[in-house]
């Protein structure tokens, strides 16, 4: 099966993009999600966290996300302690997931894909959504409590657009509508099913 990585900075419109996949009946592995799961009441990245960021509990038990954000996104030293805690339990869940999948090709959104080189030897292609900052900054403070600052941090830590692009097979540009994002996905999977079969029948 195709594999395809879909990544970009914060706000770019990945949601948005894995959606219009879903809609089209292409499965989508998204590692926010699993991260979540991970880190959900009961979740099985709960006591490795509780050993290293007692901090960021809170007096009933439950992970204080925000408390955990601002903490990784002013100390770089804990950020890289976090992912490495998180990333081995995200890849295996993605690949677990990954080995029930049947179809022609398949979407894994890995924010940062391009930062952890985590996904190099599993993905075989890369789409990147791109977006403007001022626009990501303005989504982001549209759909979230964060303040422009902490935007910011968030943006300083991933890899920059140009870094980003560089890695990208395909690119999605998300300048103007959520409409013309969705039938720029709609184009991208016509193109994706005929890789994939070429794909599927050379392994290449």
């Amino acid at each position: 099966m195709l594999k395809i990585g879909l990544t970009g900075g914060i706000g770019a419109g990945k949601s948005a993009v894995s959606q219009r996949f879903a809609e089209l009946g292409v499965p989508v592995v998204d590692t926010d999600e699993i991260s979540h799961r991970l880190t959900a009441p009961g979740g099985e990245a709960l006591p490795v966290l509780r050993q290293n960021f007692a901090d960021v509990f809170r007096p009933d038990g439950s992970l204080d996300r925000a408390a955990l954000r601002r903490l990784v996104f002013a100390d770089a030293s804990a950020r890289a302690r976090l992912e490495g805690l998180l990333h081995p339990l995200i890849r295996r869940e993605v690949e677990t997931a990954l080995g029930t999948l049947q179809a022609p090709y398949c979407i894994v959104v890995v924010p940062l894909l391009v930062e952890s080189g985590d996904y190099d030897k599993l993905l075989h292609r890369v789409a990147v959504v791109d977006s403007p900052e001022n626009s990501r900054i303005e989504r982001v403070m549209t759909r979230s409590s964060l303040a422009r600052e902490e935007i910011l941090a968030i943006i300083a830590a991933q890899a920059s657009r140009k870094e980003r692009l560089a890695r990208a097979d395909y690119v999605l540009n998300n300048s103007t509508t959520l409409s013309s994002l969705r039938a720029q996905v709609d184009v991208l999977h016509q193109r994706l099913l005929r890789e994939a079969r070429n794909f599927n029948s050379s392994g290449e």
